[in-house]
């Protein structure tokens, strides 16, 4: 078995589309859009590359064939915020063999020591504004947009390798046929509460993103910076995801709270396009891929609450029903199902209690590790 660096385009093309192979026949696997994947992992392509780096590895048996691939990111971003030394694993995905793994594990170490980390964390697709976790409990379906899949041994793999636990991100499933609409019921008079402090809850304004997309961005970068891992996004990441979240941005989904012209409060929820996404073989829009793409999105019945935060000062205001009960009553009378709320830190315990009260079920469980190095 050997582990190789990948180098030019045709190794980066392998590395894309090894997960298609390995899953061929899960019926739960939803292929990566290949232009997207390509891009995220391009120098000059994505942001992330004018500040941090990367180094991708795929792995062959003794018959040439591919069983394993893995990437070592140093996030130069990240250790100056947090004013630590740590590296980061991700697009980690390897048939079930052990010494498979253990090299390609070996490699990321022996990189990121060159970089003078102390620590690995992972999975971790660049930054945790990225997808990140690995799947440890859940299994039964489809992940929804953004999240990430494997296979239940990973966990085994990952932990010979000497990796602990250092948090776990949950999942919620809210099912509109157990749904608690307490928060709909209540929302007038919620309201009403927060205009006494000049708070207003409204719809994104998707006409006029050049001036909302700045709001939402201080917003994220102060709402979100206690979560355990966060690293602020540079102008070019946040413009770079908001590009791609326009595209199907519903303003129904997109609430935000605002006290005069400060905003406050900020929910999105998107559509779980991985629906569509799951019928585009190896994840490519041509020939066919890209109607599927357009004209599945009207038929999608299920959201992700990919965003629910607001500033602290501001919590406890009864902001946060009032985002979710917008988000519960835009979806009435629409094809909308199911709502995926992830992800949320285990230790969250304010937020994952509102989501408990409209009967959000804890229904996938994902892990970071980490081990000194």
């Amino acid at each position: 078995m050997k582990v190789v660096k990948v180098s030019s385009s045709k190794l980066l093309k392998a590395f894309i589309d090894f997960p298609h192979d390995l899953y061929r026949g899960d019926r739960n696997y939803v292929p990566e859009l290949f232009m997207a994947q390509h891009d995220l992992l391009s120098p000059g392509k994505h942001p992330f590359f004018k500040h941090s780096f990367i180094q991708l590895f795929l792995a062959y048996n003794d018959q040439e064939k591919l069983v394993g691939r893995i990437a070592a990111i140093y996030n130069t971003n990240h250790n100056a915020f947090t004013d630590g030394n740590d590296g980061f694993f991700g697009f980690f995905d390897a048939i079930e063999n052990q010494e498979v793994v253990d090299a390609l594990m070996e490699q990321v170490v022996i990189w990121l020591r060159e970089k003078n980390a102390k620590r690995i964390i992972g999975p971790i697709n660049l930054s945790t504004n990225d997808t990140c976790g690995l799947l440890v409990d859940g299994f039964d379906r489809p992940p929804v947009a953004m999240m990430p899949y494997n296979a239940p041994y990973y966990e085994k793999l990952l932990v010979h390798t000497g990796l602990k636990k250092q948090t776990d991100l949950l999942a919620y499933l809210v099912e509109r046929t157990s749904l608690n609409d307490r928060s709909v019921r209540l929302l007038g008079a919620l309201e009403k509460r927060l205009e006494r402090n000049n708070i207003r809850i409204r719809q994104i304004d998707k006409k006029n993103l050049k001036k909302e997309i700045p709001k939402v961005k201080a917003l994220y970068n102060s709402a979100w910076d206690k979560n355990l891992g966060f690293v602020p996004m540079t102008d070019e990441e946040f413009d770079y995801m908001a590009k791609d979240l326009a595209m199907i941005l519903d303003p129904k989904y997109c609430i935000v709270a605002e006290q005069g012209d400060k905003m406050v409060g900020f929910a999105l929820g998107i559509p779980d396009i991985n629906q569509i996404l799951i019928k585009i073989k190896r994840g490519r829009l041509l020939p066919t891929g890209i109607f599927k793409l357009l004209f599945g999105l009207k038929k999608v019945t299920g959201l992700r609450v990919l965003l629910l935060g607001v500033s602290e000062g501001y919590r406890k205001l009864g902001i946060e029903a009032c985002l979710y009960g917008h988000l519960i009553k835009n979806a009435e009378g629409s094809k909308i199902e199911y709502a995926e709320c992830s992800w949320m830190l285990e230790d969250n315990y304010l937020m994952n209690h509102a989501i408990e009260q409209i009967n959000g079920r804890l229904y996938k469980r994902y892990r970071l590790f980490e081990k000194n190095i």
